[in-house]
This record gives C-alpha cells, sequence and structure tokens, in this order.
C-alpha cells in the first residue's frame, strides 16, 4: 500500500479507531524541551554548524569552523543558540573555545519522528 493509498484510508475512518484518542502524547516540559530542539535546528547556518561539531565525534575549536556562508558574530550567536537549546557545550582554554555535540541531545527528536513514523506505518 502506497502513503497516499494509507492516508485516503485513515482520513476515512474516525482518529479513535486506531487507538489514537487514548495516547498520552507528550508532558508540556517534554514539548517545550523538543521544541526548542527542533527550532534549533530549523536555521540551516545552525544545522550546519551542529552537523560540523557533531561529525567530529570529539572537540571541535572554533578557529576551525569557517565557510559557513556568515560572519564571525553571527556564527557565534548561532552556537550560542545551539548551547542554550543543549545540543552542544563549550570549553574556553586560553584564546580559543572548543566545542562538542551533547551526546543523547538528539533523543527527544527520534522519539517524536519514531512515533510519527509508528503513525503512517500502521
Amino acid at each position: 500500500m502506497t502513503t497516499a493509498e494509507q492516508l485516503a484510508t485513515r482520513s476515512s475512518t474516525p482518529a479513535c479507531d486506531d487507538g489514537v484518542c487514548g495516547a498520552a502524547g507528550m508532558t508540556v516540559p517534554d514539548s517545550e524541551r523538543t521544541a526548542a530542539v527542533f527550532k534549533a535546528l530549523a536555521d540551516p547556518v545552525r544545522l550546519r554548524l551542529y552537523s560540523r561539531i557533531a561529525a567530529t565525534g570529539g572537540e571541535t575549536c572554533v578557529c576551525d569552523i569557517q565557510d559557513v556562508g556568515v560572519s564571525q558574530p553571527t556564527v557565534s550567536h548561532h552556537l550560542r543558540k545551539l548551547r542554550d537549546a543543549g545540543l552542544i557545550d563549550c570549553e574556553r582554554r586560553g584564546t580559543w573555545v572548543y566545542y562538542w555535540a551533547v551526546p543523547g541531545a538528539l533523543g527527544p527528536l527520534a522519539s517524536v519522528l519514531d512515533a510519527h513514523t509508528q503513525l503512517i506505518t500502521r
């Protein structure tokens, strides 16, 4: 069955027939945290910065973050937004600041996407 056929079938049946009515959903704090992570990664510059930092698997010096298409002050602003969302952390060492991806920070996104995928594939 194609996705279009699944959607057509789902739209013709009441929502409670597939067990969705009894679902608890997310708590308010969980939804706020997850929305902040989605919002932080929704910006293309922040997504590029996060992917570069996460791809190293360790620490990345701010001096090595170049060519993201914006000025250095704008890079600093976006790094701050990623830190505020809990996606990255940093440590200053002398003149330079080193960034790393926070392990498990994408967990809330994974749980939302997994739940959505399960609903689509029913």
